[in-house]
């Protein structure tokens, strides 16, 4: 029998407006539309998938729904704000964004945005391997 260390792990993230929202995964963050359905839409980026579902809750939550691995941050950063997104700006414990809005973590480098429902993605590169 699998266990959940052999499973395929996704996430789902909710829109009010799916024909609106699914604008932004597909035209700036160029997701690829792998199925459609009633219950929503399934997209692939790089070896992995995520779906975007119609819900009246979108944008309620508070914390980072998914991130995206680069390998150069501050590219990636570059590119997205050329398609018009805007990255957030952190300053709190153990968190600070700099003026475009990325943070260095212990390992890791990350940039925060929001989707046009509001949903909190994340860039993010492994900077040195965890021990």
């Amino acid at each position: 029998m699998e266990s959940p260390a052999d499973w395929s792990f996704g996430t789902t993230i909710p829109a009010k407006n799916l024909e609106a929202t699914r604008k932004f995964y597909e035209d700036v963050l160029r997701c690829e539309v792998v199925r459609e359905s009633p219950a929503g839409i399934t997209y692939r980026s790089g070896d992995s998938f995520f779906d975007l579902y119609p819900t009246q809750f979108a944008g309620t939550a508070q914390h980072t729904l998914g991130g995206f691995l680069v390998d150069d941050v501050e590219a990636a950063v570059a590119d997205l704000r050329a398609r018009g997104v805007q990255f957030e700006q952190y300053d709190m414990p153990g968190l600070k964004t700099d003026a475009n809005g990325i943070a260095e973590l212990e390992g890791e480098k990350g940039a925060w945005f929001k989707d046009p429902e509001g949903n909190i993605l994340a860039v993010g590169q492994r900077t040195a391997m965890a021990g």
